[in-house]
């Protein structure tokens, strides 16, 4: 049995919708519901509930929270994933990245574009990737999003494509990226 750390801070993918008004809120914890939906036999998962926020709403307390976090959790020496809202996946990510001045686990940043529950919902592919990544990724800080691997540092999200890429195809690269 292998163990994994997933750290949940809000996001699309625990968003719900709002039949009063419409709108897509972080109300209520939804995550857990979902994790039950994917079938990890070798695997246990140890969840913290950090926070509940769209990422757009993050400011650099809550950044700082989730890379203290991230630093404590490294110490129990399993890897970590992230589920975070991705319009400021990366900032985050790089705070992180920042915080760990030498990663000793990997550090995967997932997320959605589409709100778990909702048809053609991306959240429940991309937490089962980066979960799967965890047991070949190295120690570092990663964007696993789509059926694709990204250094954090190499990372942006295309809003018109709906999902991510590299920043720049220069800079130097890991193979696992797309």
């Amino acid at each position: 049995m292998r163990t994994v750390n997933l750290i949940n801070t809000g996001g699309t993918i625990e968003k719900a919708y709002q039949e009063t008004d419409g709108s897509l809120l972080n109300l209520d914890a939804r995550l857990d519901s979902f994790l039950r939906r994917i079938r990890l036999p070798d695997v246990r998962l140890r969840t913290t509930r950090l926070m509940n926020v769209d990422s757009l709403q993050m400011g650099q307390e809550d950044r700082d929270l989730v890379a203290h976090t991230v630093a404590v959790k490294q110490r129990e020496g399993y890897p970590i994933v992230v589920t975070h809202g991705t319009d400021t996946m990366v900032e985050t990510g790089k705070a992180i990245k920042a915080a760990l001045a030498d990663p000793t686990v990997a550090v995967i940043m997932t997320g959605a574009m589409v709100p778990l529950g909702f048809e053609n919902s991306d959240g429940l592919q991309n937490l089962a990737e980066a979960i799967f990544a965890t047991l070949f990724l190295p120690p570092g800080v990663w964007v696993v999003m789509h059926g694709q691997v990204f250094p954090v540092d190499n990372a942006r999200k295309n809003r018109e494509r709906g999902t991510f890429e590299v920043l720049d195809p220069q800079l130097p690269s890991t193979p696992l990226c797309r």
